[in-house]
C-alpha cells in the first residue's frame, strides 16, 4: 500500500520533498497545487504528475491522502484546514506556522477530523542527534542540566531578493528565528525538555534592506530547573556553523555540529559538511566519537543529505498513516518551536522573562515582532 501524496506550494524547497516522495516506499506522488498555473505546470512536468490551482479540486480528483505543505510559513494554515476538513493528513514544512493562532487552528482542525499533522524536523533523523537523544534517554549524562545551541550564518541581499516574500513581517513572519533557526530550536527543546521561561533580545545588525531580525539571543530556564542559552544569527560571512551541546548533571556531555560551511539554501546550494558528534564525554565512550565521525562522514559522502533526511521523514509520515500511529514529529511538537520563537519576540518587546505555556495574543504587533521595527 502506498499513500497518495500531493504538494502545495511548488517553490524551491518543494523539489526536496518531491524527490523524497519519489524515493519513498510508502508514498505515491500524484499531484501539485500552486497559485501560478504556469509555474505549477512546470513543476508537475518535472515529475510526471498533474497540476492544479485549486486545492479542494486536486484533493477530490486525485483522491489525495497526504498533503505536503510547502507554502511560505504564514500561509500554512488555510491549506492544512481545508485538507483536514476533507479527511487528508498534512506534513508541514518548518516552521509549522509563524503564529500560535495558526498552529492552534491547524491542530483543532486535525483533531476534529481525526487526521494527522506532522512538521518537517529532519535533523532529528541525523545519526549524531539520534545518538545524543538515546544517551540522554538512557541516563548516560544524568538529567540535562545545561544546554546551548548556536547557529551563525550569512544571508546576503540577493537571498532576500530571490523571493518577494522574504525579509518582510507580513509574508515571512520573522527572520532568523522563523526561517533559518527552527531546526535548532526544535532540537534544543527536544533534547533539553519542557521550558518554563525565556528572556531574550533580538536585533537587525547588518541587514538594513529587510524588516525582520537577523540575530537573536535567549536565556532559557526549563521546568526541571536546567538552564540553557540560544545564539542565532544571519550576520556572519560567509556562514560558519551550527552546534548543539547538552551537559548533564553527572558531569558528562554530548554534542553535535549539525551545520558546517556556508549555510544551506533550498534549491540554491547543498549541505556542505556532514553532521557529526563533536563532543562526547560519557564515561567509557570517549574514544567512540572519532569512530562515529568517520562513519558519519563516509555515509554523508554517499547521499544528498538534504534530500535523504527529508525523505526519511516523508517515509515515516506515510508509514504512520498506514500503521494508524502518530508520526515521529507531530503537530504538537511543531507548535513547541513556534511557542519558543514567539516567547523570544515577546520577551524582546517587553524586556522581561516570558512564562510558559504561551497562548495566542490578540495584538496588532504580531506577538512582539513589530516592536523591533518601530524601535529602529
Amino acid at each position: 500500500m502506498k499513500i497518495r501524496t500531493a504538494i502545495i506550494g511548488p517553490g524551491k524547497v518543494a523539489h526536496l520533498h518531491a524527490k523524497g516522495i519519489v524515493e519513498s516506499e510508502n508514498a505515491e506522488f500524484v499531484a501539485v497545487c500552486g497559485r501560478s498555473k504556469e509555474r505549477t505546470q512546470q513543476f508537475a512536468d518535472t515529475y510526471g504528475i498533474n497540476a492544479y490551482v485549486d486545492l479542494e479540486q486536486m484533493i477530490k480528483e486525485e483522491n489525495v491522502q497526504a498533503l505536503i505543505v510547502c507554502t511560505p510559513h504564514p500561509y500554512h494554515r488555510d491549506p492544512v484546514v481545508v485538507a483536514a476538513n476533507l479527511g487528508v493528513h498534512s506534513l508541514i514544512e518548518k516552521p509549522m506556522a509563524s503564529t500560535l493562532e495558526d498552529c492552534d487552528a491547524m491542530l483543532q482542525a486535525a483533531s476534529e477530523n481525526n487526521v494527522s499533522l506532522g512538521v518537517i524536523s529532519q535533523r532529528r533523523f541525523y545519526e549524531p542527534i539520534v545518538r545524543m537523544k538515546k544517551a540522554i534517554e538512557d541516563g548516560k549524562i544524568g538529567k540535562p542540566a545545561l544546554g546551548h545551541v548556536i547557529m551563525l550564518g550569512w544571508r546576503d541581499e540577493n537571498y532576500y531578493k530571490s523571493d518577494p516574500w522574504r525579509g518582510k513581517w507580513d509574508t515571512e513572519g520573522g527572520g532568523v528565528l522563523v526561517n533559518q533557526a527552527p531546526h535548532q530550536l526544535d532540537l534544543f527543546q527536544w533534547l533539553m525538555g519542557p521550558i518554563e521561561q525565556v528572556y531574550a533580545l533580538t536585533r537587525n545588525l547588518n541587514h538594513p534592506y529587510i524588516e525582520v531580525e537577523d540575530t537573536a539571543v535567549a536565556v532559557v530556564q526549563f521546568k526541571d530547573k536546567a538552564i540553557g542559552n540560544i545564539l542565532l544569527s544571519n550576520s556572519q560571512k560567509p556562514g560558519i556553523y551550527g552546534k548543539i551541546h547538552i551537559h548533564g548533571a553527572n558531569g558528562a556531555s554530548v554534542g553535535a555540529q549539525t551545520e558546517g560551511g556556508a549555510m544551506f539554501i533550498a534549491g540554491q546550494s547543498s549541505v556542505l559538511e556532514p553532521p557529526v558528534n563533536d563532543l562526547w564525554t560519557v564515561p567509557g565512550e570517549e574514544s567512540s566519537v572519532e569512530i562515529w565521525k568517520k562513519e558519519d562522514s563516509d555515509f554523508f559522502n554517499t547521499i544528498d543529505a538534504a534530500e535523504y533526511y527529508i525523505g526519511l521523514q516523508i517515509d515515516d509520515f506515510c508509514l504512520s498513516i498506514i500503521e494508524n500511529r502518530e508520526p515521529f514529529v507531530t503537530g504538537e511538537e511543531g507548535r513547541k518551536t513556534v511557542e519558543l520563537f514567539t516567547a523570544i519576540y515577546r520577551s524582546n518587546r517587553d524586556n522581561a522573562p516570558v512564562q510558559f505555556p504561551l497562548k495566542p495574543e490578540d495584538t496588532a504587533d504580531l506577538d512582539g515582532r513589530l516592536s523591533m521595527k518601530m524601535n529602529k
